[in-house]
């Protein structure tokens, strides 16, 4: 199925917009992204869509099903592609950046939790949030440079 037969299947017209911000989450290589970094990745291929447009497509998808919207504690939604599998996160608090997850044993003791309070399960959301250990974070390193381009300093909060 095509990208426009794809967004078509969901009610939606196959317009420029909506084609290339779909191939934006199909292309790249970090999966949860914010309308800022859509933007960012369409102006340096050439392609001029503004962040209102960006901002109304990411919300079309949303309720089409195609996205799926997470808010972390970054304060901004970032959004990922519905691949219908259920997963977890691991937040960066030093980068922001996401790693996915699937746990069955929290998956399992999550439901059980839920079901000895009286409760059937429907859906949720696990978000951890943590300080990177790893030496060198690749991460960090990438978030500490682009800081520095924009003229921030002291970002690291693992620094001396």
């Amino acid at each position: 199925m095509t990208n426009a037969e794809e967004i078509k299947s969901t009610g939606l017209k196959a317009t420029l917009p909506r084609i290339k911000i779909l191939e934006v989450f199909q292309q790249a290589h970090q999966r949860h992204l914010a309308a800022e970094d859509i933007f960012k990745i369409l102006l340096a291929e050439g392609t001029e869509i503004g962040l209102a447009t960006i901002y109304r497509v990411l919300l079309q998808f949303e309720q089409a099903g195609i996205l799926i919207r997470n808010h972390f504690e970054s304060g901004k939604s970032v959004f990922e592609l519905n691949e219908g599998q259920h997963h977890d996160h691991l937040v960066c608090l030093d980068c922001g950046h996401v790693e996915e997850f699937c746990d069955a044993e929290i998956e399992s003791r999550q439901r059980a939790i839920a079901q000895e309070r009286g409760y059937l399960l429907q859906e949720h959301s696990l978000a951890l949030y943590a300080h990177c250990r790893r030496a060198p974070c690749p991460h960090r390193v990438a978030f500490l440079r682009e800081g520095e381009n924009l003229g921030i300093k002291n970002l690291d909060p693992l620094a001396p």
